[in-house]
């Protein structure tokens, strides 16, 4: 495992090796997030300002895999509110060998995620998903969660606009109890860097 603290320069020759990642390195905030989340009656849209901090990491070293990403952690907050109501910290991560983008990253509500998908070096769009049930790119809940409104799938895109600005759109799947159909709970935001 790498150490804890980088020096710029350090920083920078990592950066040469985060593929799709390079871009999003730094501080970033957003206030035209919209979140649609689930009620008792159906679903309800929370519009919210967004932090995110994305500090690079590497070489991560798994035998003959190398690994190179960033440490990010990420608060959100409704527009008219001070509390947060969401937040998350992981990792993303660029396996340049296999083209494999990762994010891997738990939430306070006790749901770990690990999404994955392939994507060019140079892109600037990329799509990651994980499915609960499998063990490559998966999503574990806790057991309350896992029989009230368990996560079945997760899709991230990523759309990289110019290297001050960027968005992402995310579908949590939920299969919550009662609840025939699947409900899509969709974040999205649009951020630029501070």
């Amino acid at each position: 495992m790498t150490g804890t603290h980088h020096s710029e320069s350090d920083d920078a020759q990592i950066i040469g090796h985060l593929g799709p990642l390079t871009t999003l390195a730094g501080t970033w905030e957003g206030d035209k997030g919209v979140d649609i989340a689930p009620t008792k009656e159906g679903g309800h849209e929370t519009h919210f300002r967004e932090r995110l901090q994305f500090e690079p990491i590497g070489p991560v070293i798994n035998g003959s895999q190398v690994l190179y990403g960033l440490r990010y952690s990420t608060v959100a907050w409704p527009l008219i509110q001070e509390q947060p109501f969401h937040e998350e910290v992981g990792y993303w991560l660029w396996d340049a060998a296999t083209q494999q983008v990762m994010r891997c990253f738990m939430v306070p509500r006790g749901v770990l995620v690990n999404a994955g998908g392939t994507s060019e070096p140079n892109a600037k769009e990329f799509h990651l998903a994980a499915e609960a049930g499998n063990s490559v790119y998966g999503i574990l809940s806790n057991p309350y969660l896992d029989q009230a409104a368990k996560t079945i799938r997760y899709e991230l895109s990523v759309t990289i606009h110019e290297t001050w600005r960027f968005s992402y759109k995310e579908d949590t799947q939920l299969q919550i109890a009662g609840r025939a159909e699947v409900f899509h709970h969709t974040d999205q935001n649009t951020l630029t860097r501070i």
